[in-house]
């Protein structure tokens, strides 16, 4: 009989939507893959201990709690997974790294660089393993695009379109909420750091930045039967120069009206292009300059088993993998990390890098000029 593998048990911090699809990726990827590790899906907290009882029922934990510390303090939990509030990510993923725990974080990794940097200078430090969030480039068909630019399909690469649009905020009489304080919040940190992640995958380091923050819904219902003022963005812009010599641009907006997910890029080089729309996002589309004269034009890639790992979730091509089943990707990339067997896919350092950018382009809107991050 093969030898048991040891136990990793988990402590999730936060039910919301994205405490939800961490807990699937937790419970679908030792189905999906060879994992390192059994994951036990150990403690969940929540705001109340009402709260908490009741997802770790839905959830499948074995228990929850309403305070969080319960999880730092439990010396069986060797993976705490952050998915609370932006704003409270720094102090959650400092007191894990203290109590010697992996660190699993959503994106924005902290509300400022200064804390991003606090948080990957803890773990190092500490000898810990992080991941921030950014399950988007788990995507085979980002993967794809990546290896598709890099072998030189495209040419030279020369240009760059990227967007992050929902209208999960464009309700103007939805109230003030974590996503519009100051601190930490607005549509460049919460949705276009995944635009400026999915950028730098794919064509490298950004040198410079030029950026356009709009405050479109100036104030929000303040739950008391008042308003109250909102100072971050609802639009986030920025022309990019990329260190590859390329020049591009990406748009982050929560009140795009009518959009659900679109997470898209194209990429346009001197021997051919790329589109991609995260809202058909097991499909990528290439057009190739070596097509003879009448044939030209975008023909779709379609995902399959021939793009690892499609082929772990389903044999048959064209049928699909989901969201959930790019957390449950990211996952398991995590756990190859903790036991050693590959580098961290996007640690805290990589998060830090984010923020960065967020930071330098909401810098050059406020002050103009071109910016290096």
């Amino acid at each position: 009989m093969a030898a048991s593998k040891p136990a990793l048990r988990i402590g999730l911090i936060g039910t919301g939507f994205m405490g939800k699809t961490h807990a699937f990726g937790f419970a679908a990827a030792p189905r999906v893959f060879d994992l390192p590790f059994e994951l036990v899906m150990h403690i969940v907290a929540d705001r109340t201990q009402e709260l908490a009882a009741d997802a770790a029922r839905t959830l499948g934990f074995a228990r929850g709690v309403g305070d969080w510390r319960a999880i730092i303090d439990d010396p069986e939990i060797d993976v705490v997974d952050i998915t609370a509030p932006n704003a409270l990510h720094k102090e959650m993923a400092l007191a894990a790294i203290a109590a010697g725990k992996h660190v699993y974080c959503e994106k924005p990794l902290a509300p400022l660089a200064a804390d991003a940097r606090e948080m990957a200078d803890a773990a190092e430090a500490a000898g810990v393993k992080t991941q921030v969030g950014f399950n988007y480039l788990c995507n085979p068909m980002i993967g794809l695009a990546r290896e598709m630019i890099a072998g030189g399909e495209l040419g030279e690469i020369r240009s760059y379109r990227g967007v992050h649009a929902e209208d999960y905020m464009a309700d103007a009489a939805s109230p003030f909420s974590f996503r519009n304080d100051p601190v930490g919040g607005g549509a460049l940190a919460d949705i276009g750091s995944h635009a400026l992640a999915t950028a730098e995958y794919l064509l490298g380091p950004i040198a410079e930045v030029l950026g356009d923050c709009a405050t479109v819904i100036r104030a929000r219902p303040d739950g008391q039967g008042g308003s109250r003022a909102v100072q971050t963005d609802d639009v986030g812009r920025a022309f990019l120069r990329f260190g590859n010599g390329a020049s591009g641009s990406v748009e982050a907006n929560w009140i795009a009206m009518g959009r659900k997910m679109q997470h898209d890029f194209e990429v346009y080089g001197s021997k051919g292009a790329l589109a991609f729309s995260q809202e058909r996002f097991n499909e990528l589309h290439f057009y190739s300059a070596d097509d003879s004269a009448g044939r030209r034009g975008f023909r779709r890639i379609e995902a399959g088993p021939d793009h690892p790992p499609y082929g772990l979730f389903c044999v048959a091509p064209g049928h699909q993998l989901g969201f959930n089943d790019l957390k449950a990707i990211e996952v398991a990339r995590y756990m190859d990390a903790i036991a050693g067997n590959a580098p961290e896919p996007f640690n805290f350092r990589a998060g830090l890098r984010v923020q960065q950018l967020v930071e330098t382009i909401h810098q050059s809107a406020r002050e103009g000029g071109w910016r290096r991050p």
